[in-house]
């Protein structure tokens, strides 16, 4: 059995946990505006005019004359929230779950199954942790500020709907988001498959070059890292979308006595706007989250990577002193 590679913290589900963090953090304050836009999109009853590029840039213009540059960022306290917490939580579980199923012999090869199975558990464990901020981040982004009704802030808005809805208010849309966990699923299977095809390949590269690949050689280009992420994002994003519309339709206050349930959403949906209306705002969704996930990807990986090298060099020291 290979061993595993040293960790900065004590174990390597909590390296995989910070960068995972990082990289969240990272990608909301670059993507947070189209994130807006998303939810307000796919919340939305009546035809978008135009183009998607001037959807955008007309809705961005309007929020930036109406609310400020502020109101383009409204909800980002409960977006990098989530997002940070989301991505920390999924590696850490991830990570675990993949070591498990390991054995923990880094060099041991997983089946696509099983990268599936690991992601799936993952994601379910974070939706399931995670889901009342996303209820908040929703209800924050489709009011505004000047709105009595409109949340202060991301505690404001836990405390009040537990208040006023109790618990069952704080997760609604949970088993929605407990079918999303097909999303990451997809995604991770492909992109863990493609990387390991990326890994293989540089390694018969080394070999041809008599050169010897070692700890430090274990990352890809930041260009394999975008076009992997991207290309597995795309492919499950467009299997998966409807799920996300309907979970925004029934989470959102202003619009809960039109979708009171997910049958009668799903339902009210098709029947006023067909098959589109379950894809309302996937352009901007992803113009938001192509770019969003390759950050988050690179930003991750580049992150781990910097672990586990702090962390060899830091035993190297040990075993040289």
């Amino acid at each position: 059995m290979v061993q595993q590679p040293p960790s900065f913290f004590p174990s390597a589900a909590i390296d995989h946990a910070f960068a995972g963090l990082g990289a969240g953090v990272v990608a909301v304050l670059c993507m947070h505006p189209l994130d807006l836009l998303k939810v307000k999109f796919q919340v939305a009853t009546e035809k978008p005019q135009g183009g998607i590029g001037k959807q955008i840039w007309s809705s961005l213009k309007d929020i930036k004359t109406e609310q400020g540059w502020k109101g383009l960022y409204r909800g980002v306290g409960a977006n990098i929230t989530g997002n940070a917490s989301s991505w920390g939580l999924y590696f850490l579980f991830y990570n675990m779950l993949k070591t498990r199923a390991s054995g923990g012999d880094p060099s041991y090869k997983m089946s696509p199954g099983s990268y599936l199975l690991c992601s799936a558990e993952a994601s379910a464990v974070t939706a399931i942790m995670t889901n009342p901020i996303w209820v908040v981040k929703v209800r924050m982004f489709t009011t505004q500020a000047n709105n009595p009704l409109a949340y202060r802030s991301l505690w404001n808005g836990l405390s009040s709907i537990y208040r006023q809805e109790g618990i069952v208010g704080l997760y609604r849309g949970t088993s929605l988001a407990l079918f999303g966990v097909s999303n990451g699923a997809l995604q991770f299977m492909a992109y863990e498959e493609m990387k390991r095809w990326g890994f293989d390949r540089k390694r018969a590269q080394f070999v041809e070059a008599g050169k010897e690949f070692t700890a430090s050689d274990d990352k890809l280009s930041n260009t394999a890292y975008t076009l992997m992420s991207g290309a597995s994002k795309l492919g499950a994003l467009t299997l998966t979308y409807p799920y996300q519309v309907v979970r925004s339709r029934i989470q959102n206050n202003a619009t809960a006595h039109l979708y009171p349930t997910i049958p009668s959403c799903i339902a009210r949906t098709f029947r006023e706007e067909g098959m589109r209306g379950f894809y309302r705002g996937l352009g901007t969704n992803l113009v938001r989250v192509l770019p969003g996930t390759c950050v988050t990807f690179v930003v991750y990986e580049n992150l781990a990577w910097l672990l586990r090298r702090t962390a060899a060099r830091r035993e190297k020291r040990k075993s040289t002193s």
